[in-house]
């Protein structure tokens, strides 16, 4: 088909537009100008707000016939290096072969049919656009990003708290473009450790690492110490960075030291990874943890795994739930070559509520009172007597509680499958998109009943492949009781001993292994080994009373 237009004749092209995530699909015909290289065809795209009309950052994807186009990189691409140990493996292409752009792009493409594949986080809905070019024309269109949910609008402001990407001032705007095209709002830059060195290094610690623009913010963190015996931990929010190579196994002196300088402190990868239950039992049980990492896509392809941040729960522990993508480490595909191979940014994230407008000051406040949900795609809302996920609710015995929570969903991006309550990590209710008045967009639970004893109440919620969210729990105590679980809690006492009895077997050997070095700090650890017992002994003779 063709058309005339100032004495030339210039082809059209049918841009069939396959919007995944649930807009009506339509098909739109643009009028394709000549383009100066007739050998190549010329794109230019600007995406826009669909509330704003103004441009905004985005995640670009382009393949040709379903393959990745890997060696096309317009200008326009936002670049910034980054790479496992903090190699130079990545700049432009992110490991997918996306990359992001502030609004616009144009590049020269061979002809072929090509789809354009648009994302902006969790909240925008995807889309996908198909189209074939030929020789000489030339495509300029404009595409409006729409959200599904606006959590900022309800006071809820998203993070991924695990990234690795060395930074200095220079690469702030670019990296701030990155989290914006994510719709990350905090985005946490973790300094990076070993027993031997460092890696990902940041210029500035607390406020002074701090760059903002608007309601987006980067900060500074540390993954330090990592150690195969006792996991990895991570701290962010403090003034400082926190090392210390002649006592590198003693994780409780730099959670203290971070503590010190208004730092918040945890484990990372769920605490499975790395033997990290090891060092949780060991810091966690002596109140040393803060947070848990409890979304993740490094183990498997479901990244949800409670084990060990139940196990402190139901001991009485209030742990925060918190998440990171890790990137550029682990990716959601493990089916299709390495985790990195599908590394992103955001593809985990936890949202914190915060009761001022955004500021690192008030975002660290929220961490800290618990008001956290970690997830890969629902979002929810939870309260117990109009009390927010990290509070503690005081009760007499006999008192009735309300649980009011909502799921959020979208029928095609993000379609809800169930949501549940917790109470002691036990389900108590369920409900389903199948239900009456329920629906893959929304699911709803509404429940009141008596309560005779302290225990922790949650809730989580399954959507689509991966996709999944859980709160931080409400804390219920009953006539000044703990909110600790008595069915279970000499069970898992005796697994913690259990843990503490598997480290003491590491320590035992001296292990030529240049990466297990726990051996050289043998008299310490069992020194906290036996601070850890002591504190078993407390609870187990609690229980009895």
């Amino acid at each position: 088909m063709t058309t005339w237009n100032d004495g030339f004749l210039l082809p059209i092209i049918t841009v069939l537009f396959v919007c995944v995530t649930g807009i009506p699909a339509c098909s739109q015909t643009h009028v394709l100008s000549k383009s100066s290289d007739s050998s190549y065809a010329q794109v230019r795209i600007q995406i826009v707000d669909s509330l704003t009309s103004r441009p905004t950052p985005v995640r670009v994807r382009i393949t040709k016939n379903d393959n990745r186009v890997v060696k096309i990189l317009p200008e326009n691409a936002i670049a910034v290096m980054y790479g496992l140990w903090d190699h130079a493996d990545g700049y432009g292409f992110q490991p997918d072969s996306a990359f992001y752009v502030d609004g616009f792009f144009e590049l020269l493409l061979e002809p072929g049919r090509y789809t354009i594949t648009l994302s902006k986080g969790v909240e925008y809905l995807n889309q996908q656009h198909a189209f074939i070019l030929t020789s000489g024309s030339a495509l300029d269109t404009t595409f409006r990003m729409a959200r599904w949910i606006n959590m900022p609008l309800k006071g809820w402001y998203s993070a991924d708290n695990h990234i690795h990407i060395r930074r200095s001032p220079r690469e702030d705007q670019l990296l701030m473009k990155w989290i914006q095209a994510e719709d990350i709002h905090i985005g946490v830059l973790l300094k990076m450790g070993d027993f031997w060195a460092t890696y990902y290094a940041q210029y500035g610690w607390g406020e002074q690492g701090v760059y903002q623009d608007g309601n987006y913010l980067l900060t500074s963190g540390q993954e330090d110490p990592r150690t195969p015996e006792l996991g990895h931990a991570i701290g962010f929010g403090a003034s400082a960075y926190v090392r210390d190579a002649t006592s590198y196994y003693y994780y409780d002196k730099v959670f203290d030291r971070l503590h010190q300088l208004g730092g918040i402190t945890g484990y990372a990868h769920q605490a499975k990874s790395f033997h990290g239950y090891r060092g949780l039992m060991l810091d966690g049980l002596r109140r040393k943890v803060d947070v848990l990492e409890l979304l993740q896509f490094c183990i498997s392809e479901d990244p949800l795994h409670t084990q060990h941040y139940y196990h402190l729960l139901d001991l009485g522990y209030a742990v925060t739930a918190i998440a990171g993508s890790d990137f550029p480490w682990c990716g959601n595909d493990h089916s299709n070559g390495p985790p990195e191979k599908n590394a992103r940014i955001g593809n985990v994230r936890f949202y914190s509520f915060l009761e001022s407008p955004l500021s690192y000051s008030s975002w660290k406040n929220a961490i800290k009172k618990g008001h956290t949900f970690v997830t890969s795609g629902p979002m929810l809302s939870f309260t117990v007597n109009d009390k927010l996920p990290g509070d503690t609710l005081f009760l007499k015995n006999g008192s009735a509680i309300q649980i009011k929570a909502t799921a959020f969903g979208h029928s095609r991006q993000v379609p809800l499958d169930r949501l549940e309550v917790l109470v002691h990590g036990k389900t108590v209710t369920t409900i389903s998109a199948k239900d009456p008045k329920q629906s893959t967009a929304q699911l709803s639970i509404d429940m009141q009943f008596d309560i005779t004893e302290g225990c922790w109440i949650a809730v989580k919620c399954y959507a689509g492949t991966g996709q999944v969210a859980h709160a931080t729990p409400v804390y219920v105590s009953v006539d000044g009781s703990g909110f600790h679980n008595k069915a279970t809690i000499n069970k898992y006492l005796d697994l913690a001993e259990q843990h503490l009895r598997e480290l003491e077997k590491n320590l035992r050997k001296n292990d030529n292994n240049p990466e297990y070095q726990s051996w050289r700090y043998r008299k310490g650890i069992k020194k906290r080994i036996i601070d850890t017992r002591n504190v078993i002994m407390q609870l187990r003779r609690k229980k009895e009373q």
